[in-house]
């Protein structure tokens, strides 16, 4: 199916590579590789073009390629009049339109058509705050940490690395979702348990069951699998058997003698990335449940083709490969990736993960009552302050990639800062500085001090781009949409056991668009004096921001926070 171009929404992606076309001499429209494949980033191992993003670089180019490569593309490094006339004229569905280019300096640089550009974004906005195309399939999200063992995790006893692995099962479910994936995930608990009613505080609506509930049945089928597996291991002599007890499952009990050879597994099935020293283990009772788990997740994920992904903390890896193994011995088919944490550091104290939250959750309150005084109390603050400290607690848990180790400063007397580029708190007050805006605006409507601008910001036409306009259009209304897509592409790329999903993403491109949101807001007075000849930048000021706000709310929901609307 041939794109209409004017009617296909502008990709960074896509124009990085039609620029790079141009510069190779290639044909400009490659015909598409089926659906949504031309918005994937490509795997070509030179990068020609750099897109800018820092405000100095933005006032002259928006994309360069620098000398280093056009020395190599030509001799000389001197653009054939017939690639500049090609970069120039470049054209093709989701490519940005040009205005101008030049060799400098620094390389070929390139200035995009910035009024062309804004007036086509923000008459499209919702292209731009979904994903490029919806994909298929089935993913099991099974978090370790919250698995008996065979005790129910409490939230006195999850430590804040495992709870740093359920708050990131949480955001990849909801962009996975988001990206039309059936999302499942493991394991269940029993309703209205401590831990449920602990993790609903942080915003996480985790799959629940009775009290009453059992996964018997499924634990007889997966003990039956082990049982009848081609790499059970046969009676061995004593000191087989003594060698084999060593590599035993950490802190669980024994559980009669069924033994498997896990090295096998991954040998013969050919499964890259497995640890070498997984041996033979003895199977026991926690497994089996944590197996059966993973069977009824997997029984609920309708599509027929699935992939689990194991979100686990380093310390618990090993344990995890091993469990991994067991289901594939089982004769589990299912794709099975590792996403695993790196620790988080408490220097000079040790909390647990409800202990964490109680003090983020006092300091939030110390926090507001110093910055709007007697007025911090009743259900609304209460409200207030539970999203505030969980926001604060998901961006720092969350915005650090998730292999490296997150630090916390967890002294009593430290705070949580209610302004200052710090994460969380920053990135909902920046939100409500949004609805403020628009509040103040409705309100002059109702008195008639400001138009209606519902039908005006239809037939916007913007006579001029600021540069802070352009930057807020540019680093992030236009991005966005390929940015939910990064997590589905990384995992349908094959690859070993562990895989990297770039979870912090979000939260750092929250953080970005926070400090130069507040830095456009202070600097421009958006509701100014309502002047006739004003009216019309006004009104694109107004689209503009309008757009970011449900931009936020966009990227905000994948973290299951909802939008503060005063503060």
């Amino acid at each position: 199916v041939m794109e209409n171009i004017d009617e296909t929404p502008f990709r960074i992606t896509r124009t990085v590579q039609a620029l790079g076309s141009a510069l190779r001499g290639e044909p400009e429209n490659v015909p598409d590789a089926g659906q949504g494949s031309s918005d994937r980033i490509s795997s070509e191992p030179e990068k020609l073009w750099f897109k800018e993003s820092s405000a100095k670089n933005l006032q002259n180019r928006d994309f360069l390629s620098p000398t280093t490569v056009l020395n190599t593309l030509y001799a000389d490094g001197q653009v054939p009049p017939a690639v500049m006339g090609r970069v120039l004229s470049l054209k093709g569905c989701g490519v940005l339109p040009v205005a101008g280019g030049e060799v400098m300096g620094e390389g070929l640089r390139v200035r995009v058509d910035r009024i062309a550009a804004f007036q086509k974004v923000l008459s499209g906005v919702s292209a731009y705050l979904k994903p490029p195309s919806q994909r298929q399939g089935g993913v099991v999200l099974n978090c370790p940490a919250l698995h008996p063992k065979p005790n129910l995790p409490s939230p006195d006893t999850l430590t804040l690395g495992q709870l740093r692995t359920v708050l990131l099962t949480d955001h990849l479910g909801a962009l996975l979702r988001r990206q039309g994936f059936t999302v499942s995930c493991c394991p269940v608990l029993p309703e209205d348990s401590n831990i449920i009613v602990f993790l609903r505080m942080l915003g996480v609506d985790w799959p629940s069951v009775p009290v009453s509930w059992t996964n018997d049945e499924r634990e007889e089928k997966m003990l039956e699998a082990l049982q009848n597996s081609p790499y059970k291991e046969r009676e061995e002599t004593d000191g087989g058997r003594r060698e084999s007890e060593g590599k035993k499952m950490e802190g669980e009990k024994e559980w009669g003698t069924l033994r498997v050879n896990l090295k096998r597994v991954f040998q013969e099935e050919q499964l890259p990335g497995y640890d070498p020293s997984l041996g033979t283990c003895t199977v026991q009772r926690d497994s089996v449940s944590h197996l059966a788990q993973l069977d009824r997740a997997t029984a609920d994920c309708t599509v027929s083709t699935a992939t689990a992904v194991h979100v686990t903390s380093c310390q618990d890896e090993f344990r995890q490969q091993q469990i991994a193994m067991l289901w594939r011995a089982s004769g589990a088919t299912v794709t099975q990736r590792h996403l695993v944490c790196g620790p988080v550091k408490t220097p000079g104290s040790h909390l647990s993960a409800a202990q964490y939250l109680q003090l983020r959750r006092v300091q939030m309150k110390e926090a507001s009552e110093m910055k709007y005084g007697e007025q911090v109390k009743g259900q609304t603050w209460d409200d207030i302050i539970k999203v505030m400290t969980s926001a604060t607690v998901r961006f720092e848990l969350l915005s650090t990639v998730h292999m490296s180790p997150v630090t916390l400063d967890v002294q009593r007397e430290g705070s949580v800062s209610t302004k200052g580029p710090r994460g969380g708190v920053f990135v909902m007050y920046n939100c409500a500085r949004l609805h403020t805006l628009f509040d103040s605006y409705e309100r002059g409507m109702e008195k008639g001090e400001t138009l209606d601008v519902t039908d005006w910001l239809i037939h916007c036409v913007s006579l001029s781009v600021s540069q802070g306009e352009w930057l807020l259009l540019f680093n992030y209304l236009i991005p966005f949409s390929e940015l939910l897509d990064q997590s589905g592409q990384a995992l349908e790329c094959d690859g070993g056991a562990r895989v990297n999903l770039k979870t912090e993403q979000i939260c750092k491109f929250l953080v970005s668009l926070s400090k130069d949101f507040s830095s456009y807001y202070n600097r421009v007075h958006v509701l100014g004096e309502p002047l006739p000849h004003l009216f019309n930048q006004m009104f694109c000021r107004l689209q503009l921001l309008r757009a970011l706000r449900e931009l936020y709310h966009r990227a905000l929901d994948t973290l299951h926070l909802p939008p503060i609307r005063q503060l």
